[in-house]
């Protein structure tokens, strides 16, 4: 299988990111099942692509098979992901239009499968700073202005949006951003050694910060959808600058100890 270190993840509405004449595309086996990730190159990088909803957005945020999805990266080697996804501004410090990179996540997820260490071993993972600190920093020097260096997203269950005493709720508990998915995607990259930095673009003001009921900025996924899409090559411009910053001989964190990682690994697929 080949290797490969450098990985990007594709929120809602990145869905390709190769020419496919020039990228290979594998179904990965895992021991959660299977995981499709292509491969190619991108600012002069060998990358595996994986988009987090399927090329058709047909998985729910809630359904996304987050453990399939790190597992199959990391069984390639992959040692650093950078990641997009879309997210409401809940502060105005963060209107619609805004490219941020995330340091801070409150989760309010419930029910998701959020650890690789759920049978032989248990590991307390060390989540104070989730992103790593490092890439985030290179990425902030790679991009400067224009982006937002730092931003807390709280990430909700969803599919459903917020409601308005949710979104003000979550702007008074100290978030700047909402999301549906970077819970538990983040900490299970950590839980493999992964070192994660993610590229939030704002989409819409959530429903606290929208006008009244009706007015044209509350949040639909008509809307998301469409600001995404003019995006897209703004944001695939920031990935690759981010790409092009990354020392060829990064490393990551290690949180758990490399042997359990390996027992991970290990795992006979299904």
């Amino acid at each position: 299988m080949t290797d490969v270190s450098l990985a990007v993840i594709g929120g809602s509405g990145l869905y390709t990111l190769f020419d496919p004449a020039e990228s290979e595309q594998q179904r990965i086996e895992t021991p959660y099942g299977p995981a499709l990730v292509t491969l190619g190159q991108l600012a002069g990088r060998r990358v595996a692509f994986l988009t987090r909803h399927g090329v058709d957005h047909s998985a729910a945020p809630h359904l996304i098979n987050y453990r399939a999805n790190i597992w199959a990266l990391a069984s390639l080697g992959v040692r650093v992901i950078l990641s997009s996804a879309a997210v409401g501004g809940v502060s105005p410090d963060y209107p619609p239009g805004t490219l941020a990179l995330v340091d801070q996540f409150i989760d309010r997820t419930s029910g998701r499968a959020d650890t690789f260490y759920d049978e032989g071993s248990v590991q307390h993972l060390a989540a104070a700073d989730p992103f790593d600190p490092t890439l985030l920093r290179i990425a902030a020097g790679a991009l400067g202005d224009a982006v937002v260096h730092s931003g807390t997203v709280v990430v909700i269950q969803g599919p459903r949006f917020s409601t308005r005493a949710e979104s003000l709720w979550f702007r008074a508990a100290g978030a700047h951003l909402v999301n549906m998915t970077l819970y538990p995607e983040v900490p299970l990259a950590a839980e493999l050694n992964i070192a994660t930095v993610t590229l939030a673009f704002v989409t819409d003001s959530d429903a606290g910060l929208a006008p009244a009921a009706g007015g044209e900025e509350e949040v639909s996924a008509e809307l998301v959808f469409a600001r995404l899409a003019e995006a897209q090559p703004r944001i695939v411009a920031a990935i690759e600058e981010i790409i092009r910053a990354l020392p060829a001989d990064f490393a990551p964190r290690e949180l758990i100890s490399p042997t359990e990682v390996a027992t991970v690994l290990g795992r006979s697929v299904k």
